[in-house]
């Protein structure tokens, strides 16, 4: 891809990459804090509680008349991510525009099937948090996913799904947003949906969609972005289309089929 040299505050989206998909960070109405810091199980919760009666009125707000207008997602910054940790893009500009592509992909890695289980959770919670923080929160986040919280999802205590069933984690932002930033610390709010469920024949927890905020507190540690605490929000919501939901084993093999994305400058 082309690089400009000027920086547009937005974050832009490469084309997917080969082997294991990143996928979410998720939705509903509760939020799971640990020093700080709000992981995301809201989507699985909300699987894991389905059944349970929900408010069907939905809030319509008033656009803000002083809010910026949105800048076009375009290929933009001084050089594209090349670096990793483990399978999260690393090495970020220390400006507005780095800050978005690390809260876009870091949201992506939260969100994913491997937050699941306790060896990749830890790996990406090291990768994507200020070392300060990391420690108790891969603790609490142990605590958390629990054998039996893992049994209401439909996933075994390793969180592994049953034979001939794929489980599905994934989070796509839509855009990103700087609420603050002062060159060591940065606000990112990530516009997100999210899909969570269990798909293949003979699913009880089909695979739904999800729209919500993650907003990430980022700090500069060493020499990139990493989290120091985040919360999510639900919504913006948009309404949903005419598209016929697809049988559970279409989606499988979509989620199967089709890689995530990498977010990046």
């Amino acid at each position: 891809m082309s690089l400009g040299d000027e920086h547009d505050g937005q974050t832009r989206t490469r084309l997917p990459e080969t082997g294991t998909p990143r996928p979410p960070t998720r939705s509903s109405r509760s939020m799971v804090a640990v020093v700080g810091v709000v992981v995301l199980l809201i989507a699985a919760i909300a699987l894991a509680n389905r059944g349970d009666s929900q408010d069907p009125d939905t809030k319509s707000g008033t656009p803000d008349p002083s809010a910026h207008s949105a800048a076009p997602t375009s290929p933009t910054g001084t050089r594209p991510v090349t670096g990793r940790n483990g399978d999260i893009p690393a090495g970020f500009a220390r400006d507005e525009q780095g800050a978005q592509s690390a809260a876009a992909n870091y949201a992506v890695a939260l969100g994913s099937v491997d937050m699941f289980q306790r060896g990749p959770r830890e790996s990406i919670v090291r990768g994507t948090h200020d070392p300060a923080v990391a420690d108790a929160l891969v603790r609490n986040l142990d605590a958390s996913y629990s054998a039996s919280f893992l049994t209401t999802l439909g996933l075994d205590a390793r969180g592994t799904a049953p034979a001939g069933l794929t489980f599905v984690s994934r989070t796509i932002p839509v855009g990103t947003k700087v609420r603050d930033f002062t060159g060591d610390t940065a606000t990112v709010e990530v516009w997100s949906t999210g899909l969570v469920g269990l798909a293949g024949e003979g699913s009880t927890k089909p695979v739904t969609s999800t729209w919500f905020t993650l907003t990430e507190k980022l700090r500069w540690v060493g020499d990139d972005w990493k989290i120091v605490s985040s919360e999510q929000t639900e919504g913006p919501t948009p309404v949903n289309g005419d598209n016929r939901a697809s049988l559970a084993d279409d989606i499988a093999k979509a989620v199967e089929g089709y890689g995530g994305f990498t977010y990046a400058r």
